[in-house]
């Protein structure tokens, strides 16, 4: 991801996304388009919302993550692989996707792994966002409200990934990358990547 690619607060409204994920990647691995997805999703109510209106949109949105994994055994295994394995290939495909959540699991959360330092409160995520603002005037102009939600998210993700037992908890888990993430992700050369999952190997 280049340092030049704006930052998104589309996150808000997009979220972890699990169980979508696995549903689109399996149907990107036998569909040619995105409009194709749509309609299987929509027509057999795959995501099981109670209406239709953010269907294509959050399809959309998977379907981008699923891009920018550039990487065809990723994919596969973001669809079959059991939950612990897939859910920290879909945090690495939010990684790839939104350079929010790269510098959050890179500068923060990797560094605290890489100094074995598993301390971690609302002071760091509220200093990486103060540091943000300061430096980049797109995220200084968002709402004290989208701060917030995405403050939440990004705590959602430890917690999906097993990384933070819950949004109240001070510590850290010292977790074990899966071997089939740290296989695509020396595949892509993407190796500043392993440190968010506690891989310095």
């Amino acid at each position: 991801m280049s340092i030049s690619t704006p930052y998104s607060g589309g996150l808000t409204g997009e979220q972890f996304f699990f169980y979508e994920m696995r549903i689109v990647s399996k149907l990107y691995l036998k569909c040619t388009s995105v409009e194709e997805i749509i309609e299987i999703v929509r027509r057999d109510n795959l995501f099981q919302y109670p209406t239709e209106r953010k269907i294509s949109k959050f399809v959309r949105a998977c379907h981008r993550r699923i891009l920018a994994l550039s990487n065809e055994k990723l994919i596969y295994e973001l669809a079959n692989a059991p939950v612990e394995v897939a859910k920290q290939i879909n945090l690495y495909a939010m990684m790839r996707y939104n350079r929010l959540v790269r510098e959050f699991m890179e500068g923060l959360i990797g560094e605290k792994y890489r100094q074995q330092d598993f301390f971690y409160t609302k002071k760091d995520i509220n200093i990486f966002f103060s540091r943000l603002q300061e430096q980049n005037d797109d995220v200084a102009a968002w709402s004290e409200q989208t701060i917030k939600k995405l403050k939440q998210v990004l705590n959602k993700c430890l917690i999906e990934t097993e990384m933070l037992d819950s949004a109240n908890d001070t510590s850290l888990n010292p977790i074990f990358i899966s071997a089939e993430l740290e296989s695509g992700i020396r595949d892509n050369n993407d190796l500043t990547a392993l440190a968010a999952f506690n891989c310095f190997r």
